[in-house]
């Protein structure tokens, strides 16, 4: 791609400008956001750094490359996380001057930035990116900043300090210090006060002398001045106001020129000034053109499920033999009638945590999310945009549309979103209105992560083993941002494996999975965590395919205790309550080999149930199920083991947040015929157990696969629970 880089002459916008040329891009432009006037130093700005502004006109002639550069005309007038477009802030600047370069150099396609860890700046230089249709690329994102400045230093960046402010940090020491210098002390300076060794906490502030990327020249700084913004006598505020420099070309280390002015500062190479006038650039995105008509069109007929938990509960939609013109009318359609649906509970996409896209093909997948993102966007999700997993299903196998959504929604808006856009090395961006992570009541619902190389956003090459290597670094990281682990507090895995795979390499999955997490687990130990680790559940799913024709996909779910100190209670035991006796079923111990099971007492009760070939064997008196008299017995079977495990563990049925029946398409039984076998047996278990299961509506979903686990090897099971309760 073709990049801008934004720069405020600091280590970090260097840096991430060299990584930029590393991954493959092409630095096109340079950017730059000064004070309006230009005696003053530093702006009370939390996005620009602005101290050594005086100097950065040398960077056109030292790099060669055009400078854009805008006075700050706002302020800090939205300071909320999450930014909406606010008249006179300062991030309105940035977008006119992004705006300028890309009229000016329209083959740009991407931005980078030098963000380390602040959240706030990075979802601003996002906005802005997602305004103007560009890529935000933020290469040194949740690096470890003690390995990041030693790089920094390795790869030839020569930048001097220009503002300090923690303690340990003396204004007329080290002012003016190369971070070579200093990078000893400012490691004993976080071992004794825990400062950010890149000074992503404000510690200090710094200036870009000489790069790899000054082809042309470097800068030396021939005298300054140190001006004292505090005196305080455990962390003095100073900072260095340049007076004189001069450029050395690097070919003869001839002076170019020499500036002895205190006041002036001649103009040096291309450089640009954007003004007020700058035409706005068109937002990509287009406006919804959601029809009402088409979705009531008489082409559609409608299956809604709905559970009952009572602060978070699960909607399903789709269509029953559509005759549409393809998958974007009936996304359109489903999407539409979800929505209304929404609004008939009083609430909205707003409230929705995530969502399971299904479609019948993934050569569409981009066509899928330009009618996504028609419905589900940042301004109608101000609190952050759900989670997604999307996969491709025999959805027209079964006699279905070609487009299944079912979204987990919250009458409350506690959720916590981890929504990144940027490309980086920490973990693969979410380009469009998906969230990395949602965290709602102590659950993280992570989006599914595909074995992607963060800074390429490419495949790793190697397999299917090597794909799910990288998609569970991916978790973990994604985890880490929420102060856990996948292989502590993960409750379960759905690991969703392309029928591409050849069957002999699956069970080289379920083996990676079991040994990277015992590895990532056993290093925790080591590390000297104490806690205990919850058991997790596993469920593998035989697609047809997956986003970028990957292997696999992973979605974890994870338990992530609050701050309230309390002890986590983890049942590792199967207890047995009441003797159940359901539809003349008792128990028996080859039950419990058809049951999977994580729970925290009295919160979490997460369940896979695998009803195999074997047991359908056993169930239905020893011939496999091929009509609807074995399916409504299996169906039974299924919901008295459920009901088993809800009740031995204190919980109700209304405490479910979702619950999902995985059946192969190729039993040839459509959904329109399944969904009443299942509902019947509910009814019928309300009635024996006087249990509350509302039989008004399906409590559940039936999702159509090629085949479903326990087991990666043996996808073949003729029924598969999965099922999520959590207490209210």
């Amino acid at each position: 791609m073709k990049v801008v880089a934004l720069i405020s002459g600091g280590k970090d916008s260097c840096y991430a400008m060299m990584m930029c040329n590393k991954y493959g891009h092409e630095i096109v432009a340079l950017a730059n956001l000064m004070p309006d006037d230009d005696s003053v130093d530093e702006l009370d700005s939390y996005m620009y750094q602005t101290v050594g502004h005086q100097i950065i006109i040398s960077y056109a002639e030292c790099t060669g490359l055009p400078l854009f550069r805008r006075r700050i005309k706002g302020s800090t007038r939205h300071q909320e996380l999450g930014y909406r477009i606010t008249p006179g802030d300062e991030v309105e600047d940035m977008f006119i001057l992004l705006s300028e370069v890309k009229r000016k150099i329209p083959s740009v396609t991407a931005v980078s930035s030098g963000a380390i860890a602040s959240d706030y700046q990075r979802l601003r230089v996002e906005s802005v990116c997602s305004r103007l249709g560009l890529v935000s690329l933020a290469y040194l994102w949740k690096q470890d900043q003690s390995l990041l400045l030693q790089e920094m230093i390795a790869n030839g960046i020569l930048a001097i300090t220009v503002k300090v402010a923690a303690m340990g940090l003396d204004p007329a020491k080290h002012l003016g210090k190369e971070i070579t210098f200093l990078n000893s002390y400012l490691h004993k300076l976080k071992e004794l006060y825990g400062i950010n060794v890149c000074g992503e906490g404000g510690e200090y502030e710094t200036l870009t002398l000489d790069c790899p990327l000054f082809t042309n020249a470097r800068i030396f700084l021939d005298e300054y001045q140190v001006v004292m913004h505090s005196s305080d006598s455990i962390a003095p505020v100073g900072i260095l106001h340049p007076l004189a420099f001069h450029l050395e070309n690097k070919a003869d280390t001839q002076s170019l020129r020499s500036q002895n002015n205190k006041h002036e500062m001649e103009e040096l190479g291309n450089v640009f000034e954007v003004q007020d006038y700058v035409e706005r650039c068109v937002a990509t995105r287009e406006p919804v053109d959601y029809i009402p008509d088409v979705i009531d069109g008489a082409n559609h007929r409608f299956q809604f499920s709905r559970t009952k938990n009572k602060s978070t509960f699960s909607i399903c939609c789709w269509l029953h033999d559509s005759s549409s013109a393809g998958l974007q009318e009936d996304l359109k359609a489903v999407l539409g009638r979800i929505e209304l649906q929404l609004t008939d509970f009083g609430l909205d996409w707003k409230n929705v945590l995530y969502v399971h896209l299904y479609i019948d093909d993934m050569t569409q997948f981009s066509m899928a999310n330009e009618t996504y993102v028609k419905f589900i966007t940042h301004e109608n999700c101000p609190f952050g945009v759900p989670s997604r997993s999307t996969v491709e299903m025999p959805l027209l196998q079964v006699g279905l549309g070609r487009a299944y959504v079912e979204v987990l929604v919250t009458n409350n808006q506690t959720k916590k979103v981890l929504h990144v856009q940027s490309i980086s090395c920490w973990a693969p961006s979410c380009i469009g209105p998906y969230s990395q992570a949602t965290l709602h009541e102590d659950i993280l619902h992570m989006a599914g992560q595909l074995g992607l190389d963060p800074p390429t956003m490419n495949l790793c090459n190697g397999g299917p083993t090597v794909e799910l290597e990288q998609a569970l670094k991916n978790s973990e990281a994604v985890a880490k941002c929420f102060n856990c682990s996948i292989s502590t507090s993960a409750i379960g895995f759905v690991i969703y494996c392309s029928e591409l795979v050849p069957s002999l390499e699956r069970h080289k999955i379920q083996e990676k999975l079991k040994t990277f997490l015992s590895e990532m687990k056993n290093s925790h130990l080591q590390d000297g965590d104490t806690y205990e680790a919850l058991d997790p559940i596993f469920l593998y799913v035989l697609v047809p395919d997956l986003p970028k024709r990957a292997c696999v996909e992973v979605k974890p779910i994870l338990y992530v205790q609050g701050d309230t100190g309390e002890t986590i209670e983890i049942i590792k035991e199967r207890s047995c309550l009441t003797p159940q006796h359901y539809w003349a079923f008792k128990h028996e111990d080859w039950h419990d080999s058809c049951i999977q099971q994580c729970v925290v007492q009295e919160k979490i009760c997460a369940v896979v149930l695998s009803i195999t070939r074997e047991v359908a064997v056993k169930i239905c008196s020893d011939s496999l199920p091929t009509d609807f008299a074995h399916m409504e017995k299996l169906s039974k079977f299924s919901i008295y083991l459920l009901d088993k495990v809800l009740t031995d563990n204190t919980f109700a049925w209304e405490d479910i947040m979702n619950l999902r029946f995985y059946i192969p398409a190729s039993l040839e039984l459509s959904l329109e015929e399944l969904v009443p076998i299942f509902s019947n047996a509910f009814l019928e278990l309300a009635e024996m157990s006087q249990k509350v299961i509302d039989g008004g509506e399906p409590i559940f979903n039936i999702i159509p696969v090629i085949g479903a686990g326990s087991y990666a090897s043996s996808m073949d099971d003729i029924v598969t629970c999965e099922l999520l309760a959590r207490k209210s």
